[in-house]
């Protein structure tokens, strides 16, 4: 088991893992708008030796169409190394029934598609008998499809989703993702269905082992999927900050989401990282400090927003192990001064 905790890297972290597992909305994109710097850290990362996987729970594409996305923002990738929740749900709902097996497709034409590939045959009614329904995001995904899938799995059949995501980013701010489409489902149903997305480690562990990797880390916004997936799959994880991840939320992670290494974006991975230490009451990070000090938490005046962000987390995070975690007002505190916003 790899420890949940920051840690330091000998060297740049494109030089140290050979290959990255790299999520796609909120690290590479936001809808159809580049994420700044993404394109520069893959590429430069390229230049360091280090292979790429690209990784969504966004099902509305096939690896096709994200190879076509990603070329639209600036990064270069080829369809083999795409892996995406369409891609993984199929497979998982495939390991239960046999081929041929009707499956009813609630989402976009990638859905289908992924079910065909692996000897399934989609259909789009409750009329059809379904043995098993299988839910991933669509943009045009609406009531209609909504209740074919609630007839469905009321009338027996198996309920599987590619993923469970809450809300989905786009080039406007965040919208609803296929886990809230999922909460209708399920609110109608009473059933809970099967996900296949992260933070389930089945999707980390094939991509994984399909890229040969002797050293893999993964790279993501959101710690309830991409960090916590890492974890439960017992590799390496960092944490981009352009995502849904805000500073609040890194200071408050639970052990099962914390990352090992936090970077602002994916320039990071050509950074070495200065391993968290200890000095007397202070937590160092580089040349940035952090403590709890007799009227409340307190930052030293020097160091990157990079490293002042990770000795605030190391702090935070002590704190809660320890029983004594940050109060609301600390907490407040901790992050006006690492000068977050809103």
């Amino acid at each position: 088991m790899i420890s949940a905790q920051l840690i330091g890297s000998e060297g740049p972290l494109a030089e140290v893992f050979d290959v990255a597992l790299c999520d796609l909305d909120g690290v590479t994109f936001a809808g159809t708008e580049p994420i700044a710097h993404a394109a520069q850290g893959i590429a430069e990362a390229r230049d360091q030796g280090m292979r790429f996987n690209f990784l969504t729970n966004n099902a509305s594409r096939s690896p096709e169409e994200v190879v076509r996305h990603l070329k639209s923002v600036g990064i270069k990738a080829k369809p083999s190394e795409i892996y995406t929740a369409s891609q993984a749900g199929a497979a998982m709902v495939a390991d239960d029934f046999p081929k041929g097996t009707k499956v009813l497709a609630v989402g976009g034409s990638s859905l289908a598609t992924a079910l065909k590939q692996v000897g399934l045959v989609p259909v789009s009614s409750a009329l059809d008998e379904p043995a098993a329904v299988l839910q991933g995001f669509g943009p045009n995904v609406g009531w209609t499809l909504l209740a074919e899938a609630t007839y469905a799995i009321n009338q027996g059949a198996a309920y599987y989703a590619t993923n469970l995501d809450a809300t989905l980013p786009t080039e406007r701010g965040f919208a609803p993702g296929n886990g809230s489409l999922v909460a209708a489902v399920s609110r109608a149903t009473g059933v809970e269905p099967r996900s296949a997305g992260k933070p389930e480690p089945a999707l980390f562990l094939a991509v994984a082992g399909r890229a040969r990797a002797k050293s893999v880390i993964v790279l993501g916004d959101r710690l309830e999927t991409d960090i916590a997936g890492a974890l439960n799959a017992g590799l390496y994880a960092m944490l981009v900050m352009t995502g849904v991840t805000t500073p609040t939320l890194v200071l408050q992670a639970p052990p099962a989401c914390r990352p090992h290494f936090i970077a602002l974006d994916l320039r990071g991975l050509g950074e070495t990282h200065p391993p968290p230490r200890r000095e007397g009451e202070w937590w160092v990070v580089g040349t940035a400090r952090a403590r709890l000090g007799p009227s409340g938490p307190e930052l030293g005046a020097w160091g990157t927003a990079a490293d002042r962000l990770r000795a605030a987390a190391t702090l935070a995070w002590t704190l809660d192990d320890d029983g004594s975690r940050l109060s609301d007002s600390d907490l407040t505190k901790l992050v006006a001064l690492l000068g977050e916003s809103g």
